[in-house]
């Protein structure tokens, strides 16, 4: 479904992704695992064509409109309340407004609809942003860190969401700098390092490569052995 052969990113002199090769199959989810600065958003920005690769391919098999999107910086209209901003999206996608207030109920904001955005928390605003991305149903899901400074009875229930998206038949890739959240959530892993892939694959057949117990520390700990960088 979504596919990476060989890319290579520089800003300036500053190489950011290095031959990075990856697939993600169809209604599977796959975690980009790294720390601040390995290069996983800008992954995202390229197989999402707000960047180009200086070399090497990609693609995905869907188009534009069959995916969705949630970045770091969730672009929302500030002026506007929840229902209003995902009425904007639902125009755009020729979709019923009555879609945005399921959307809204799917990420725990229904009792919020008529808030605007910028009287939201930092996780109000992450969950309408994800609302926004689940919108139209999409066929492939981005999303860059989702949990991300959100409490861990919200980040439940958003891991939930995003189980359920798969069950009906999404493909989701996600970022992540969480060992924990990968290893719950992710089919496969991507271990990302300063542009580079140190490993992938199943993360319980990762931890069994390295002699680890398949449980979270020892996960995290084969990414230390081979990057000397904690994810955290």
């Amino acid at each position: 479904m979504i596919q990476m052969n060989n890319i290579t990113k520089r800003f300036g002199s500053q190489t950011v992704l290095s031959g990075v090769t990856f697939e993600v199959k169809e209604k599977e989810i796959l975690g980009l695992l790294g720390p601040s600065g390995a290069g996983k958003t800008t992954i995202i920005n390229i197989l999402t064509n707000q960047l180009s690769a200086d070399s090497g391919t990609h693609s995905i098999g869907v188009t534009p409109f069959e995916t969705g999107l949630m970045l770091d910086e969730d672009g929302l209209f500030v002026r506007l309340n929840c229902l209003e901003n995902l009425n904007v999206f639902a125009d755009i996608y020729g979709i019923p407004h009555k879609k945005s207030l399921d959307a809204l109920k799917s990420v725990g904001l229904a009792a919020a609809k008529k808030k605007a955005a910028n009287t939201l928390s930092k996780g109000m605003r992450q969950r309408l942003a994800l609302a926004r991305a689940i919108l139209h149903e999409p066929k492939v899901l981005f999303l860059d860190e989702p949990t991300s400074g959100l409490d861990p009875a919200t980040a439940r229930g958003i891991h939930k969401l995003i189980v359920g998206l798969r069950e009906r038949g999404a493909t989701v890739f996600l970022t992540t700098h969480n060992m924990e959240e990968a290893v719950k959530l992710c089919d496969r892993v991507v271990m990302l390092h300063k542009g580079g892939i140190v490993e992938q694959g199943v993360p319980a057949e990762i931890c069994e490569r390295y002699g680890a117990v398949k449980t979270v520390p020892d996960l995290e700990a084969v990414f230390i052995k081979m990057t000397g960088v904690e994810l955290e």
